[in-house]
């Protein structure tokens, strides 16, 4: 029985059984080739893989291979980053919303230099604020709602936050 036909498996093929290593390494052209540490690079970097076949004169099909065969594909994943640099990037040049070059910063905000999402806060302890201000500003903060003018300064001060997990290596 046919296997349904998917984007990313076109034909509708049963995928075939990985080969092993040392088969692998004799037979794949990328292993083999002269250029393979920029063609990895450039695909772990998330470039175009046709563009990178054609410009290496290999097929899609064995840098995917390869990457399968080497488990690059958990490095591209890490590297989020850099496609989200590419939209960013081209959003001068072609036609896009405004909202998804937001969106695609704000996503590239979030994803450290490792790859992971991390959600960023800001905590301002307005207790400290109020703290500071004289009887005259708590008035005229209680009348107008508005903060003196050096607040701002300590708001600005105030150190960001997250939900990301920090190691020592």
């Amino acid at each position: 029985m046919a296997k349904p036909k998917t984007p990313s498996n076109p034909q509708g093929r049963r995928p075939k059984k990985l080969a092993s290593n040392a088969r692998h390494e004799r037979d794949c052209k990328l292993c083999h080739h002269q250029r393979r540490e920029e063609i990895e690079r450039a695909w772990t970097s998330w470039g175009d893989t046709t563009e990178i076949a054609k410009h290496y004169s290999l097929t899609r099909d064995s840098i995917y291979r390869h990457a399968h065969a080497l488990g690059l594909f958990q490095k591209r994943r890490q590297n989020i980053r850099a496609a989200l640099e590419q939209i960013i990037e081209k959003a001068a040049k072609v036609e896009v919303t405004a909202a998804s070059v937001v969106s695609a910063v704000q996503a590239y905000a979030k994803i450290n230099a490792q790859g992971h999402w991390v959600e960023r806060f800001e905590q301002v302890d307005m207790r400290a604020i109020f703290d500071r201000m004289t009887r005259e500003e708590l008035d005229s903060y209680a009348r107008t709602g508005e903060l003196p003018n050096w607040a701002p300064e300590l708001l600005r001060a105030t150190r960001f936050e997250s939900n990301e997990e920090v190691s020592d290596g």
